[in-house]
This record gives C-alpha cells, structure tokens and sequence, in this order.
C-alpha cells in the first residue's frame, strides 16, 4: 500500500470511530524492560504505539512514518498522555528519511519489511544497542514478496550480531494473523573482524 492508501486508511478509522491499538508490541515491551532508556528510533510507526509505550518509559524517541494521518494521531495521543515523541513525516520506501550512524540505544520497526532499510537500521544502531525488528513471513509454498521474507531469512541479516531473541512462527499480537519472524540483536561493540 502507498502512503496516500495509508492516510486514507488511518483517516476512515478515526471518522468511524474505530480504536487503533494502543498496547505496545508484546517483544517491544518485553526487551525495553530490561533497558535503561536512552534514545529510540520507532521506523514505521504507525499511530504510535510503541513510541508512546517508550516515552512513557522515559526514552527519547522519534518516531517515523510516510502517513500523516497517523502521526497527527500519534500527536494527539502524545499530548494526552503528556509525553514527548519527536514526529518525523518520511516516505520511507523513497529514501526521505536518513537514519544517524551509530546513534539509537534502540530501534525498532515493527510489521514492516522494507529490505533496503535494514542496513541503515544496522548502521544506526549505536555500538551495544538493539535493533527489533518484526516481520510477516511466507507460509507453505508462498513465494517472498515486497512484504514477506521467506523463514530463516531475517536472521541472515544479522550475522556478526548477537541474537538476544529470534522466534519465528504465530504471532503474539490479536492485530496480525500471518506468521511472524522476531528478531532482537545487538550490535557489536567492535567491529566485525577487528574482535
């Protein structure tokens, strides 16, 4: 779906009424918990509920997502719940936002596949910080699409890192219902070869 189809679908929700989630992911919450907060990076954040959980926990975050709509209700959520998330409106799949090299403790990007965003992500993890990541997989014989990595394909995104979680299979969460691939790695803290 293109960002204008994103905007639309986030604006019919919010004219009818409907509730968007509002619980942090469970792996978000489980991983952050054991962290002092620092400065998170939320890619694809959709309306926000993994930002809101993490300023709410005393993080720095700035959340990123190509639909304004949805960021305008982030926004509000924010205000509510008087924390502070920075916002930032980019259409990622065009390149418009660029990640910090070795700055965020944490990043996380959640039911989103865009492969050529996991490098930057990689890069932008500081030494020692985290990098979440959850995404749908294919089942049977479906072939990987724009939106679907194959089984084992996440993790060999991550070699050199260490895999603090990697679990593929149901997901934990009543929004989705396709199979899921997790992943929590850490970036190491020298680089790869000079250990």
């Amino acid at each position: 779906m293109d960002i204008k189809g994103w905007d639309n679908r986030y604006r019919s929700k919010e004219r009818v009424g409907e509730d968007f989630q509002i619980e942090p992911t469970k792996l978000v919450a489980q991983t952050a918990r054991s962290l002092s907060p620092g400065k998170a990076l939320d890619l694809a954040c959709g309306t926000g509920r993994n930002a809101l959980w993490l300023a709410q926990k005393g993080w720095n975050v700035t959340a990123v997502d190509g639909a304004s709509a949805a960021l305008q209700i982030l926004g509000e959520r924010a205000r509510k719940e008087n924390v502070n998330v920075e916002t930032v409106r980019a259409d990622l799949q065009k390149g418009e936002y660029n990640v910090t090299p070795s700055y965020w403790d944490l990043i996380t990007v959640c039911y989103y596949l865009q492969r050529d965003l996991i490098e930057p992500a990689k890069n932008g993890t500081r030494p020692g910080g985290l990098l979440l990541m959850v995404v749908h997989i294919t089942e049977g014989d479906e072939q990987p699409t724009e939106s679907r990595l194959r089984p084992g394909e996440l993790t060999r995104y991550f070699t050199g890192w260490e895999i603090l979680h990697n679990y593929e299979g149901k997901p934990d969460d009543p929004a989705h219902r396709r199979a899921v691939a997790e992943i929590v790695a850490r970036r190491p803290s020298a680089p790869i070869g000079s250990r």
